[in-house]
């Protein structure tokens, strides 16, 4: 906490996730949108209406523990492909 001020963690189903303070949003929820932005913090900070001290606070957390964040945001990769499969299976079988 002293490195990381504005990190906590969360308990949850998928295990312990580290989050911004008073944000509701998990690190890598932030640094996947930063890359989305091509690295853009500001441009993420407006999409995601955050002030931009808490995004770049999520960019210097992932600096420290990319690993843990990168393996998140492959976990969330994943279940969104798995789910896009499944839709696009019942589309297709909506169409026989």
């Amino acid at each position: 906490m002293d490195e990381h001020p504005l990190v906590r963690f969360a308990d949850g189903p998928a295990g312990r996730r580290a989050r911004l303070v008073g944000t509701g949003k998990d690190v890598w929820e932030i640094i996947a949108t930063v890359r989305d932005n091509n690295g853009d913090t500001a441009e993420a900070a407006r999409y995601l209406e955050l002030p931009l001290g808490l995004v770049q606070a999520a960019v210097t957390y992932y600096g420290a523990y990319m690993e843990e964040i990168d393996e998140w945001i492959g976990l969330n990769e994943n279940e969104a492909a798995e789910a896009h499969a499944a839709w696009a299976a019942g589309q297709a079988a909506l169409q026989q």
